[in-house]
C-alpha cells in the first residue's frame, strides 16, 4: 500500500508518518512544497506518486482566527479539500479526511453519533463541514474521520498552553461549561491505520474514550507534570468570551467502530498522561501564545 500523507509536518501528520511508515511505502509533504489550495499542484503531487491513499491532515484549525478570516478559512477547509478530492478521485484512490466536532451546535446532552445532524456554530465549524461534503461528493472512496481537543508532541495544543503557563506562574482561568473528548494524535494516528486496513468508508467519529470539561483537562495536566500547587479557576463561557462560539457538548460517540466491533482508543486522560510524562515534564516553560479555549 502506497500512502501520501498531506499536512505531514503538523502535529497529526507527524504521528501519521511515524504510523505508516512503519507498514508501508509513505511519504509526505506539507507546505511551502505543496499547497492545497492550489488545485494544479495537488493533481500533480497525486499523478506523480500514484498513492493507493492520500490522507490530508492539513487545514486551517485556528477557531478564534477563522471567525474573522472566513475567506481564508473555507479556502482551506473546504476548496483545499475539494482540490484533493477531485484530484484523488480522477486517480482512483482513496481519500482519508479529518473532520471535528465542532459541526455539531452543543445542545445535545449525550454524546454525538455519526448519523446526529451537523449543525455548526462558528465558521471554523461551518468550512469544515463544507469540507466533508465535498469531499463525499468529489471522491466516491473516502473515509472521513471526525475528531476532537486534539494534542500531540509537534505543535500547538491546550495542554501544552496550560502547563507553560502553569510552570511560568500564571494564574489559569479556564472554562468549565464545555464538554468533549481530548485525543492523542499518536493513537488517532494509529486508528487511522486501522480503519485504511480493514477498508472503512464514509464517516466515523474518532476519539479517546470518555470525556471531560477544559477545566477538568487543566487540573489534571498541572497535575501530571508535577505543579499541583498551581491554582486553576473554573469559569464559564459566558465570563471568558472568545470570538468564535463553542459547542457547550461536542463530545463524539465512537459509535460506528463500536458497532463494526473495532477496538475503541483507550480513555483519554491515559493518553494524555503519557503524553505529559514523554513530552512535558522536561520543563518546558513558554508559553506557545495559543488560546486557553
Amino acid at each position: 500500500m502506497k500512502v501520501l500523507i498531506v499536512g505531514s509536518r503538523g502535529m497529526l501528520g507527524t504521528d501519521l508518518m511515524r504510523e505508516f511508515a512503519a507498514h508501508g511505502e509513505t511519504a509526505g509533504l506539507d507546505l511551502p512544497e505543496l499547497d492545497i489550495t492550489a488545485p494544479g499542484r495537488c493533481r500533480a503531487a497525486v499523478e506523480d506518486m500514484r498513492p493507493d491513499v492520500v490522507i490530508n491532515a492539513a487545514a486551517l484549525t485556528d477557531v478564534d482566527y477563522c471567525e474573522s478570516h472566513a475567506e481564508e478559512a473555507f479556502l482551506v477547509n473546504a476548496r483545499g479539500v475539494a482540490n484533493l478530492a477531485e484530484a484523488v478521485g480522477a486517480a482512483g484512490g482513496l481519500l482519508v479526511h479529518y473532520s471535528t466536532d465542532y459541526v455539531f451546535d452543543g445542545r445535545k446532552k449525550e454524546p454525538y453519533i455519526e448519523e446526529d445532524e451537523p449543525n455548526p456554530l462558528s465558521v471554523y465549524g461551518k468550512s469544515k463541514l463544507e469540507g466533508e461534503r465535498l469531499a463525499r461528493s468529489l471522491c466516491a472512496n473516502h473515509l472521513i474521520l471526525r475528531t476532537s481537543w486534539l494534542f500531540g508532541a509537534n505543535g500547538r495544543n491546550f495542554i501544552r498552553t496550560i502547563v507553560a503557563a502553569a510552570r511560568n506562574g500564571l494564574p489559569l482561568r479556564v472554562v468549565n461549561d464545555q464538554r468533549g473528548s481530548p485525543t492523542y494524535s499518536r493513537d488517532l494516528a494509529a486508528c487511522t491505520r486501522r480503519l485504511v486496513e480493514r477498508g472503512c468508508r464514509g464517516i466515523y467519529h474518532a476519539t479517546n474514550s470518555g470525556s471531560c470539561t477544559w477545566y477538568e483537562l487543566a487540573v489534571r495536566a498541572v497535575a501530571w507534570a508535577g505543579l499541583e500547587h498551581t491554582s486553576v479557576t473554573p469559569v464559564t463561557t459566558a465570563e471568558f468570551p472568545r470570538p468564535a462560539p463553542r459547542p457547550a457538548n461536542s463530545t463524539l460517540a465512537n459509535a460506528r467502530l463500536e458497532r463494526e466491533g473495532m477496538e475503541p482508543m483507550r480513555a483519554w486522560d491515559a493518553a494524555a498522561a503519557e503524553y505529559v510524562a514523554a513530552c512535558l515534564r522536561g520543563g518546558e516553560r513558554t508559553p506557545d501564545g495559543a488560546p486557553l479555549r
